[in-house]
C-alpha cells in the first residue's frame, strides 16, 4: 500500500512540473527574447547601486570595488562652496588644470566648452575643474577664465582651495598625476585626461578592444585635429557618446 501511495505522489509531482513547464516556461522565454523586464526586476538587478544599465561602460574597480569620487569641498569661481554632493544625480567630467598653463590646458578647456555646448539642453550634465595652482587661481581669476572661454553651464564649477587637498584628490582620488616642477613650462605637471562620472558618483569608461576599461579619456586632442603629432586619435567624440549613454541611464 505504501508503494502505491509513493507512486501516486511521484505522479502528482511530475504532473505539476509538467503543467508549470507548459504554462510558464514559454512566458519566461518570451520575456527574455523581448527584453520585457518589469520595473521591479530592474530595481532588483540594480539594488547594489554600482551596476548600471549600460553594459558598454565599465566601472573602474579598485580591489574589486567600483571606484567612487572621493568627498571634496572647494570654492568655485562664484565664491560658492561646492562639494561632491552638488554633483549627485548628474553626469560630469573631472579635470585638473591651471589658468596660466601655456601648453595643454587651453586645448582641454576648448574641448570641454565644445562638450558643454553639445549638452547645453541637459541640466544634469556638468564639469568639475580643479586648479592645481590655487595660490594664484583665486575665485576672481577663475571667474575671468570662465568668461574668457565661454563657460556658461551652471554645473561647471572651477574650483580652488587647499593645495594639499587638491593634490591628494588628483593623485590619490583619481590617480591623475599632478605635481609642481619648476623645470617644465608653466611650473606644473599634470594629466591631460578627463574622468567621466555617472549620476551615482562612480568613475566610468568604455572598454577597449580587449574588453578592459579605458579608464580615462584624452582631453588634449580636438575632434577637428583628429590625431596628434604622435598619431594618437582624438577621444572627444567617444566621450560625448558615453556622456549621452550615462544621461540615459
Amino acid at each position: 500500500m505504501e508503494n502505491k501511495k509513493t507512486n501516486y505522489s511521484y505522479i502528482g509531482i511530475a504532473f505539476i512540473i509538467l503543467v508549470f513547464g507548459i504554462i510558464f516556461v514559454p512566458r519566461i522565454v518570451d520575456r527574455l527574447k523581448n527584453d520585457s523586464v518589469v520595473e521591479n526586476d530592474r530595481l532588483n538587478i540594480q539594488k547594489e547601486g554600482a551596476k548600471g544599465l549600460n553594459k558598454d561602460l565599465a566601472f573602474i574597480e579598485i580591489n574589486g570595488q567600483p571606484k567612487k569620487v572621493p568627498s571634496f569641498s572647494f570654492t568655485d569661481q562664484n565664491g560658492k562652496t561646492i562639494t561632491n554632493k552638488d554633483y549627485e544625480g548628474k553626469v560630469y567630467i573631472v579635470e585638473f588644470f591651471f589658468t596660466t598653463c601655456p601648453t595643454i590646458c587651453p586645448r582641454m578647456s576648448s574641448n570641454l566648452v565644445q562638450i558643454q555646448n553639445t549638452f547645453d539642453d541637459f541640466d544634469n550634465f556638468g564639469v568639475a575643474s580643479f586648479t592645481i595652482n590655487p595660490e594664484y587661481d583665486t575665485p576672481e581669476v577663475l571667474k575671468a577664465y570662465a568668461e574668457q572661454y565661454g563657460i556658461t553651464n551652471p554645473n561647471w564649477h572651477l574650483m580652488t582651495g587647499s593645495e594639499e587637498a587638491i593634490y591628494k584628490l588628483a593623485n590619490e582620488g583619481f590617480n591623475l598625476y599632478t605635481a609642481k616642477d619648476g623645470e617644465v613650462e608653466g611650473g606644473f605637471e599634470h594629466s591631460g585626461n578627463f574622468a567621466l562620472i555617472d549620476k551615482n558618483g562612480f568613475i566610468r569608461s568604455r572598454k577597449d578592444a580587449s574588453g578592459n576599461p579605458m579608464i580615462y579619456y584624452n582631453g588634449m586632442i580636438s575632434e577637428a585635429e583628429s590625431v596628434d603629432d604622435e598619431g594618437q586619435s582624438q577621444e572627444i567624440t567617444i566621450l560625448k557618446e558615453d556622456i549621452a549613454k550615462l544621461l540615459n541611464e
